[in-house]
């Protein structure tokens, strides 16, 4: 087996495709395989050349790159996708990383940091941008701040299921416990996740944690 890091390239600037690809050629162990100029391209690209790694621009007509990259995690989970971009917005970093994407690194960084992001996830890592990782950590931590509290958007019937959601105790249980029925726990349950905006019992659990409804411990 080769040891070569195989490549495709996607961007839609022919220029940009050039520049790129000439400095990849200059890394010890590196191969470009195959190139794309738009996202439903690179799908095709990555299933006819099956490489390591995918570098994608984000904005790129018929396809982004971000719609691309989570098709070709669903396709080719081994690809690892990097993504290349100007914007050092958390909220793309974010949909990037929700897309399926390894890495994201930003258009100016230095060449170097191609290299180690390459090799950073050829090794199963997460690259991002020295750049943007301050970016994301605080963005993340603004958003965590600014969601309201349960008090503020919860009734109390609704605080209460969601503290037994979050101390593990299934619908049927909550139900008998609080004299409704088990249909009813269920539609507290799903309008609890519409108006905090959290999708899965995980994520519900973190909350209630989060804002002190429950404890770790419990």
């Amino acid at each position: 087996m080769s040891d070569r890091i195989r490549v495709v390239l996607a961007d839609d600037h022919c220029l940009v495709r050039a520049g790129i690809r000439s400095l990849l050629g200059g890394f010890a162990g590196v191969e470009v395989v195959g190139e794309a100029d738009d996202g439903r391209g690179a799908v095709g690209c990555v299933g006819d050349c099956l490489p390591d790694v995918l570098l994608i621009d984000i904005a790129m007509k018929d396809m982004n790159g971000l719609l691309a990259a989570a098709e070709i995690r669903r396709l080719y989970p081994h690809v690892r996708v990097v993504v290349l971009s100007m914007h050092a917005d958390p909220e793309y970093v974010l949909q990037a990383l929700q897309a399926g994407a390894a890495g994201y690194l930003i258009k100016d960084a230095a060449p170097v940091e191609l290299d180690l992001a390459l090799h950073a996830v050829m090794r199963g890592e997460t690259w991002l941008s020295p750049r943007v990782s301050r970016t994301v950590v605080d963005g993340y931590v603004a958003r965590l701040n600014a969601q309201p509290a349960a008090d503020d958007v919860l009734t109390p019937r609704q605080r209460e299921i969601l503290r037994r959601i979050a101390a593990g105790n299934a619908a049927k249980e909550i139900a008998f416990d609080l004299g409704i029925s088990a249909k009813t726990v269920e539609s507290h349950r799903a309008q609890i996740m519409e108006r905090l905006g959290i999708h899965d019992v995980a994520g519900l659990t973190r909350y209630a944690i989060r804002t002190g409804l429950v404890s770790a411990a419990d």
